[in-house]
């Protein structure tokens, strides 16, 4: 019988966490513990890292996985860089990923390669910039600390961020279009910096820039490791049920 560890954090690994509930099949959900309060899941859940690819690999051979499946964030690139060599040792592994978003008409989008880039994006003037990013990446925007900042954090953070003029929201979502047009209009948002993490959960902001017409600097997604991927719970379930079959 398959016996699967699901590499979370994602609404896809949530979803693919009740799918497998409802066939039965053993299974682990784990988190890198960056939430403080993860939702709920219908599967058996672990928090924290594993010690890198060495670490993995022992849980995978430990805990005698079949079959790995990669359902992290986008720009989760050490952990997916992690999993593609500890399969390596013989467990199949495929990643769950949702597309990248693509900017349609009405969007200012100015693309950049990485958190650099983006910083160095936001030289010149003051303005009024959302950071969509979460709170690992803020401290290093605090190289540019003339602009007034909105930030929007899962979790109350442990230590106030390092910018001098900024406002913080504590919310989780999926968010609305209707909620982040309001959002950005009350704070008269100029600029919005956000990831590639594509998906819906998230997108709602960029449609609000959209009709807004504030541009957004997009950071690229980066460069990952080769490994079978797909963006569909129900092709990862086929696939398990595949190797399955054929005793793997």
């Amino acid at each position: 019988m398959p016996n699967i560890l699901i590499l979370g954090g994602t609404t896809e690994a949530s979803a693919l966490a009740h799918a497998v509930a409802a066939t039965g099949l053993p299974a682990v959900l784990s988190y890198a513990g960056r939430v403080a309060t993860p939702k709920s899941q219908p599967v058996p859940v672990r928090i924290g890292g594993f010690g890198g690819v060495a670490g993995l690999a022992a849980y995978l051979r430990t805990h005698a996985v079949t079959h790995l499946v990669d359902a992290t964030h986008p720009f989760a690139a050490q952990m997916s860089a992690n999993a593609v060599a500890a399969a390596a040792t013989g467990v199949p592994l495929i990643a769950l990923t949702r597309p990248a978003w693509t900017p349609v008409a009405g969007d200012m989008w100015h693309p950049v390669p990485d958190l650099d880039g983006a910083v160095a994006a936001l030289g010149g003037e003051r303005r009024r910039v959302m950071l969509a990013l979460g709170r690992m990446h803020v401290a290093a925007f605090a190289a540019q600390p003339q602009h007034q900042y909105l930030l929007r954090f899962v979790d109350p953070p442990t230590r106030i961020p390092p910018l001098p003029d900024h406002h913080l929201v504590v919310d989780r979502g999926p968010f609305t279009v209707d909620g982040d047009t309001a959002l950005l209009r009350t704070h008269a948002i100029d600029l919005v910096v956000c990831k590639n993490a594509g998906g819906t959960g998230a997108a709602a902001k960029l449609a609000a820039a959209r009709a807004l017409g504030v541009p957004v600097v997009m950071i690229d997604r980066p460069v990952l490791p080769e490994r079978a991927q797909t963006a569909e719970v129900a092709t990862v379930m086929r696939w398990i049920g595949h190797d399955a079959d054929r005793g793997v």
